[in-house]
């Protein structure tokens, strides 16, 4: 089963995009929006394996809700947000820690082979009636590591999509991932990454959910 889009033009996500993410990471919350890119050659099917590099030894989850655009624009009104959203998805933001703390600039250690599993499937708009009521989890062998609901992100949807325009057109079938919230394994005593043999359920009310295996690679 492969991702629900397959060469979407570019994938924004989103750093420190939850109050208790931020605290937990020990950062400030953020004053504007922390936006990165993933390639996507990182995309991967909502069952298919991660890979863990050897490069890292740190590898990460992080569970999101993702929005995908459908009509693009330039200088879009937070007002007018909804006229631009297709539709709705999931995305677990896997992350080298190592790779990505060891400079600046995040983009690279988050995009790794199949570190970008996203699906099931796009729900359009339509269906979800409120996308900033929607409960979010993610699970390893039946541990509740990460638990939260997309109420708690600190720029929403409209903020997300006048923010980028008035920096670049925003092109039907970009792919913006809104972070991830409190959880995950960098912020947790000890740290929690993931390891080969685990099975990754990554959940957003409504959009089913993502079930990835994790192995080494070899």
């Amino acid at each position: 089963m492969l991702a629900p889009l397959q060469n979407p033009p570019r994938i924004f996500c989103l750093g420190l995009a939850y109050r208790d993410h931020a605290i937990e990471t020990h950062q400030e919350i953020p004053k504007v929006p922390t936006i990165f890119l993933k390639l996507t050659s990182a995309l991967n099917g909502p069952r298919s394996t991660v890979v863990l590099p050897k490069l890292t030894q740190q590898p990460d989850y992080e569970a999101e809700f993702a929005f995908v655009i459908g009509t693009g624009g330039k200088s879009i009104s937070a007002a007018a947000w909804e006229e631009h959203v297709f539709g709705y998805t999931i995305m677990n933001d896997i992350t080298a820690r190592d790779v990505q703390t060891a400079t600046s600039q995040w983009s690279l250690g988050k995009s790794f082979d199949t570190f970008a599993p996203l699906g099931p499937a796009i729900v359009t708009k339509d269906e979800v009636p409120d996308p900033h009521a929607l409960d979010i989890r993610l699970t390893i062998g039946g541990e509740v590591l990460q638990c939260s609901n997309t109420r708690e992100l600190i720029f929403r949807i409209p903020d997300l999509i006048a923010y980028l325009s008035a920096i670049t057109p925003l092109k039907a079938g970009d792919i913006v991932s809104t972070g991830t919230p409190a959880g995950v394994g960098l912020g947790r005593t000890p740290h929690r990454w993931l390891r080969a043999g685990e099975a990754v359920i990554t959940e957003v009310e409504g959009l089913r959910q993502l079930a990835n295996p994790v192995v080494a690679e070899v």
